[in-house]
């Protein structure tokens, strides 16, 4: 079929963009609505600054000039393929999580970098938190949030800011300021900003603050009393599919914003998990795992979240996931790469650990953030051991993969423990799906089937999805009969049961022995 014919074609079909703003990268995708091909995309770099140990910043105006450089540069691949994007029908929007900004509505300015979801900064304040809840307990908002207290979260790094950035302080005194979350502030911007902009986030997003009551669905006046946060200052919580606003400028200026997922819960979407007990584990830069639990939310009594997992719809009711955050997984690679110097880019990593086929012995415990599920305990921190004379950094990346599953699998059996019923196979997406080596050594240590969707781009279809079926757009259906059928490669376990449980075990005592120095957990497995 030559080009002119098929772009013919695909004009006559409704197209549906996302914008996909993660922690170390910016992407614009532009999806047919009807076949969920991917038709274009063009993705940016974001520079993540390290001010202090332990904190880690983003420029809030080069994330969202990250975003119109995208929308444009795709919109100008799309003019080269003849397409015309005037077709474009909506815009969803998916972020990463928990990353915390305010700003000034009335210059539009930040405040302050945004605070990113795996800064430690906050520590203290979490710990004077639970000092003076009863009995010390870290869960003591679970009932109402789903959540430990936490340095992950937003709710502590909004009262960093406010405890401590002036301006923020002040803002906050004369009415001015305005709190978000990564959405939030890219919705606001896209619509107006100063002059007019929506400040909105989705169920998904809000569940991540820790100021929101996940009965309810609102904002909890007693959470934000515990934090001490101004409810003016929160955005109105919306479904995940609904027209917020409009475009406000640039090519696609008056094409409605009518999607927004948080990137976990888009990445569910995307993945098509919308039957209770389907799970997906998306390898950014953390791991996480995420169960659909249906209309009614579970809560855990092993460590992991109760979250929102979408709520498609005004008038569609929400559905809830058990989830398990792993704070570092891809972001293990860039500090081979960026602070050791054993690979020179991202992709190399898989030649390299396959060049041993094995550890030889070393394990890693990548603690950089601390440690997320199950444990949540901030000031563990990283550890390589079982090193020898042997040792080179073959194994050290063999390694490396080999944290990654075991992450994997130790919430997995947490998950499989609150729901009571054993996951059959995982779905994957996410960058690191690309390394062959990693999916297989994965679906040996589960001892299950993994199985990863060959059009990667999960997260983006999801907030793509959202935006097309909202009422108002009406371009993509979600009923289960007219849901797109995504070809997927299938990795089967290659080892029995028994071998992969006494890796996991020889792994455990291992790194436990050489780490338990201080008191904390010593590792994920």
């Amino acid at each position: 079929m030559s080009t002119a014919s098929y772009s013919e074609r695909i004009t006559m079909e409704p197209l549906v963009a996302a914008i996909d703003q993660g922690t170390s990268s910016t992407r614009f995708l532009v999806f047919n609505s009807k076949t969920a091909e991917l038709l274009s995309h063009h993705q940016v770099g974001i520079k993540q600054s390290f001010p202090k140990e332990g904190w880690v910043e983003e420029d809030p105006k080069e994330i969202l000039q990250s975003v119109y450089e995208c929308m444009e540069r795709t919109c100008e691949k799309l003019g080269q393929l003849n397409i015309d994007i005037s077709n474009i029908k909506a815009v969803g929007v998916t972020n990463q999580r928990e990353t915390t900004l305010v700003w000034d509505k009335e210059t539009g300015e930040p405040l302050y970098n945004a605070i990113v979801w795996l800064d430690l900064r906050t520590q203290s304040t979490v710990e004077r938190l639970i000092n003076s809840t009863p009995g010390k307990n870290k869960n003591h908002l679970k009932h109402k949030t789903g959540l430990p207290i936490s340095t992950y979260f937003s709710a502590v790094k909004l009262r960093w800011l406010m405890d401590n950035v002036e301006e923020v302080a002040e803002a906050v005194l004369t009415h001015r300021a305005m709190f978000g979350t990564v959405d939030s502030w890219l919705i606001w911007c896209l619509t107006g900003g100063k002059s007019g902009g929506v400040h909105v986030t989705d169920v998904t997003n809000a569940s991540r603050t820790m100021l929101f009551n996940i009965h309810t669905l609102d904002w909890d006046s007693e959470l934000c009393k515990y934090f001490d946060v101004p409810m003016e200052i929160l955005p109105q919580v919306k479904s995940s599919s609904e027209i917020y606003g409009s475009m406000n400028s640039g090519s696609l200026a008056g094409v409605p914003i009518s999607g927004c997922l948080g990137d976990q819960s888009a990445a569910l979407v995307g993945q098509m998990c919308f039957q209770d007990g389907q799970a997906k584990n998306t390898y950014g830069t953390g791991c996480f795992l995420l169960r659909n639990t249906g209309i009614k939310p579970v809560m855990s009594d092993h460590g992991l979240l109760t979250t929102l997992a979408y709520k498609l719809g005004k008038d569609s009711p929400a559905h809830y996931a058990l989830e398990g955050s792993v704070a570092i997984a891809g972001a293990v690679v860039r500090w081979l790469k960026d602070n050791l110097g054993i690979i020179q880019s991202s992709a190399e990593i898989e030649k390299l650990a396959g060049d041993v086929g094995s550890s030889y012995g070393c394990y890693f415990v990548p603690a950089f953030s601390g440690l997320y599920a199950p444990y949540w305990e901030p000031s563990a921190r990283g550890i390589i051991c079982g090193l020898t004379q042997f040792t080179n950094r073959s194994h050290l990346a063999f390694a490396a993969l080999e944290a990654v599953c075991f992450q994997t699998r130790e919430i997995l059996e947490a998950m499989n423990q609150d729901y009571g019923v054993p996951l059959t196979q995982l779905q994957v997406d996410g960058g690191m799906t690309s390394n062959r080596l990693l999916m297989q050594l994965q679906a040996d240590v589960l001892c299950i089937p993994v199985v990863k969707p060959s059009m990667s781009e999960t997260t983006a279809l999801g907030a793509a999805m959202a935006a097309g079926a909202a009422e108002g757009v009406g371009v993509w259906s979600l009923t289960p009969g007219n849901l797109t059928t995504i070809p997927t490669d299938k990795y089967q376990p290659l080892i029995n049961p028994e071998e992969a449980l006494g890796h996991c075990l020889i792994t455990l005592n291992k790194t436990l022995n050489s780490s338990c120095q201080d008191g904390h957990h010593g590792g994920y497995f």
